[in-house]
C-alpha cells in the first residue's frame, strides 16, 4: 500500500470516570460526605465518553430511613413521588425482581411521552435501587440511574447527634445530537431535583409532616 493511500485508524472515544466522589452535594456537610464516600464510589460511579454526561444529587429528608426507602422501592408506582409521571403499568404477575420492567406515561408539556424502564438493582439490605431506560418516546437515551438511601448523624438542621435520612441519586445519559452536555445535565438535574423534593414531602407527610 502506498503512503498516500494509507488511512490512519479512526480515533476511539476516550473513556473517563465520573468524579462524584470528589464533589460534595450542597445539602451535605463534609463529615456526612466522608461517611457516604464509600457508597458514592461503589454505586454512583460511571464510565463516560464525550457523548455522555452524569450527575449526583442529594436530598436531606426529616423522616426515618425505613419510611423513605418504602417509597423509593416502589418500582411499580414511581408516580408516588416522581412529578412528571402520569401513570405506570406493569405486566400481569409482576414481581419486584431484577429484570422486571415498567411502562410509564409522561405528563404533557415535556419533551417526552412514554418510557420503558428495567429494574437493575433492588437491594433491601443496603437500600439501593437502580433502573435503566430501555425504550419509549423521550430525549433521555440510555438513561441509567441509581438511588441509595442512608441514615446520617445530623448536622444539617435536625440537630447534632440526630439521625436523619439522606437520599443520593445519580444518573448517566447520552447527550442528544444537537444538544450540549450542559443543556442535557441541566434538564436531567431539574427533573431529579424535583423528584427528590417530592420524595421528601411524601416521606415527611407519612410521619406526620416531619419535625
Amino acid at each position: 500500500m502506498s503512503p498516500e493511500n494509507h488511512q490512519p485508524p479512526a480515533a476511539e472515544a476516550v473513556e473517563t470516570s465520573t468524579a462524584h466522589h470528589l464533589s460534595i452535594p450542597p445539602c451535605l456537610t463534609q463529615n456526612e460526605f466522608n461517611e457516604l464516600h464509600p457508597f458514592v464510589t461503589q454505586f454512583h460511579s460511571y464510565h463516560l465518553t464525550p457523548s455522555r454526561c452524569s450527575s449526583l444529587l442529594a436530598q436531606r429528608i426529616h423522616a426515618p430511613l425505613a419510611v423513605v426507602w418504602s417509597v423509593v422501592r416502589w418500582f411499580d408506582k414511581p408516580q408516588m413521588y416522581k412529578h412528571f409521571i402520569k401513570n405506570c403499568t406493569v405486566s400481569d404477575g409482576f414481581t419486584m425482581a431484577v429484570g422486571s420492567t415498567r411502562a410509564v406515561d409522561v405528563i404533557s408539556g415535556l419533551p417526552a411521552a412514554t418510557s420503558t424502564e428495567r429494574l437493575d438493582v433492588m437491594d433491601d439490605e443496603r437500600y439501593v435501587m437502580g433502573f435503566t431506560v430501555i425504550g419509549g418516546e423521550h430525549r433521555l437515551r440510555n438513561y441509567q440511574a441509581v438511588t441509595t438511601v442512608h441514615g446520617v448523624v445530623g448536622g444539617g438542621g435536625g440537630g447534632e447527634g440526630v439521625v436523619e435520612t439522606v437520599v443520593l441519586e445519580s444518573y448517566v445519559v447520552d447527550v442528544p445530537e444537537g444538544n450540549t452536555e450542559e443543556d442535557t445535565r441541566l434538564f436531567a438535574d431539574t427533573v431529579v431535583k424535583l423528584n427528590l423534593q417530592k420524595l421528601g414531602a411524601v416521606s415527611e407527610a407519612a410521619v406526620g409532616g416531619g419535625r
